[in-house]
């Protein structure tokens, strides 16, 4: 893997998780560990992350439009996750859709096909996609996030009930659960979840057993886990100790 490569890998992988150990971002490159190092100190000179004992760090709120980037990054396995999660859902259905770029995803999936799901989301460019499909929660707009957050968003949402709420969490742990970036997108994702039968997370496989700052809830409460075909298998297996359907 060439050295810009290596280092954008290092990003993406920072930015779903906000922090990481040196030792697992070289296990995931498969570079060693000085290699490695080596990458983190010149993102650091270049203002890209901040580097903290044994591994480094990254502050979504520096960093130029959080939301678009992730739009960017590994959106073919977002693309695969949306895929997933709409031909799981029965026709008919009606659904909470939290903000983050894995939903943004599933708006693209769903944009496309017949199927007749009544989406209720806080995400401005899912509701743009969907058009008549979608219901906007209305809300504070958030610029960083292009969704509606706040009192009023928590208002909207209690006055519906779903049969499903698929949200994609900034990371999803054995022990941790459901974690969030920020406490506003977390205070939706919850409101969504206590509004639903049933609750899916979209995760893909950067986001299984990695930890974010806001906790949300036990992994208990998650009914099905849809990742993509890349997710290792020994994290699968951990998962489906926890979760009825890891998809």
């Amino acid at each position: 893997m060439l050295k810009e490569e290596r280092k954008n890998r290092i990003l993406s992988i920072l930015l779903d998780r906000v922090s990481a150990r040196t030792i697992d971002i070289a296990a995931e490159l498969g570079a060693s560990r000085e290699t490695v190092r080596r990458d983190l100190l010149a993102l650091h000179a270049e203002g890209r992350l901040e580097k903290i004992h044994g591994g480094a760090t990254i502050d979504l709120q520096s960093t130029e439009k959080p939301f678009q980037v992730r739009m960017g990054r590994n959106w073919a396995e977002k693309l695969e996750i949306g895929r997933r999660a709409v031909d799981f859902l029965p026709t008919g259905s009606a659904v909470f859709l939290d903000a983050g770029s894995t939903t943004a995803a599933f708006a693209e999936v769903l944009r496309d096909r017949a199927t007749d799901i009544k989406v209720f989301t806080n995400l401005q460019p899912a509701a743009q996609i969907l058009g008549q499909k979608a219901f906007l929660l209305g809300g504070t707009y958030n610029e960083d996030v292009p969704a509606t957050f706040g009192e009023l968003t928590l208002a909207n949402i209690s006055r519906f009930y779903a049969d499903f709420a698929i949200v994609s969490p900034t990371a999803i742990h054995q022990e941790q659960g459901l974690m969030y970036y920020e406490l506003h997108e977390c205070e939706v994702a919850r409101a969504m979840i206590q509004n639903a039968r049933k609750t899916i997370v979209l995760a893909d496989a950067n986001k299984l057993d990695a930890t974010s700052r806001v906790r949300l809830s036990e992994i208990d409460c998650v009914d099905v886990l849809l990742t993509n075909s890349d997710a290792p298998q020994n994290l699968l297996k951990l998962f489906r100790e926890r979760i009825p359907e890891v998809i």
